[in-house]
């Protein structure tokens, strides 16, 4: 057996081994969101699972947690992986507001977080502030949970896919599996048809795989992607599918579950993919 064979061998072992692990201990806190709560306890347990597989496996397999990406890459990287979230998702919004598939600037919600903040007589300064406050403040709050997912899917799993597929594989493969790995939670609390809501998140969370993989890739890092993740969250559940008037429609094009974040990142998607392919990725 060649050196090469026995290469793709251990890492093919390497990541069956990490799926198992990971189903395993995910279905725990599966069990325990779409059984008992969807409460944060839970979800932060079920996010760090990816992080304990690619440990234990890595453990299993005679290798050192050090041996992840856990340089801090370069700032252009980071901040940009920040801002590619930020763009699709105004950008989605702007087009469903724009079409009439929902309305700018909800009311109640502006005057909720105006009142939480103690700006009740200046909601739109409240509004604003609110969306700074989420932008930053509770998005570096936010960064642990999503790290224990990203040390897993981007740290670990896509490095061990690199040794047996090209990067479309690496990024369309591994962007499969991290979508199928909600599937409990989004056919238990979706707000709509499971399967639409599912075709539409696994069409996003693959686009959304596509880039994350190519910053990990030119970084040499796990950190864009733990930035692009935490600002994909921020500016979809917190911000702009709060600020969104609800009609018929909205539901079919808004948030992770909807049509538009979908289309707009997979066309961001293509992109990147011609960028890595350029690159020689």
């Amino acid at each position: 057996m060649s050196d090469t064979t026995a290469g793709k061998l251990k890492a093919w072992f390497s990541i069956a081994l990490f799926l198992v692990i990971l189903t395993g201990i995910s279905a725990v806190w599966h069990f325990a969101i779409v059984e008992l709560a969807p409460v944060s306890i839970y979800v932060g347990a079920l996010m760090w699972c990816p992080a304990l597989a690619g440990f234990l496996t890595l453990k299993l397999t005679g290798r050192r947690i050090s041996s992840l990406p856990w340089g801090i890459g370069n700032w252009r990287d980071n901040i940009q992986s920040y801002l590619v979230p930020v763009a699709y998702v105004s950008i989605s919004y702007a087009l469903a507001w724009s079409f009439g598939f929902g309305g700018a600037f909800d009311n109640e919600t502006i005057a909720e977080w105006s009142a939480e903040l103690g700006l009740q007589e200046t909601p739109i300064r409240g509004a604003a502030l609110m969306v700074a406050l989420f932008a930053s403040i509770q998005f570096v709050k936010s960064l642990g949970s999503i790290a224990g997912e990203e040390i897993g899917w981007r740290g670990f799993f896509i490095w061990e896919l690199r040794k047996v597929m090209p990067f479309g594989g690496v990024a369309l493969f591994s962007g499969i599996i991290w979508s199928a790995w909600h599937y409990p939670i989004i056919i238990k609390y979706g707000f709509g048809d499971p399967a639409y809501q599912i075709a539409c998140f696994t069409l996003m969370i693959t686009s959304m795989s596509v880039i994350m993989t190519y910053y990990t890739f030119r970084s040499n890092s796990l950190w864009p992607a733990v930035m692009f993740h935490g600002a994909h969250n921020i500016y979809v559940q917190k911000i702009f599918s709060p600020l969104t008037t609800r009609n018929d429609q909205t539901l079919f094009w808004i948030d992770e579950y909807g049509l538009m974040v979908p289309l707009i990142v997979t066309i961001m998607a293509i992109f990147y993919w011609q960028r890595a392919k350029v690159e020689g990725m």
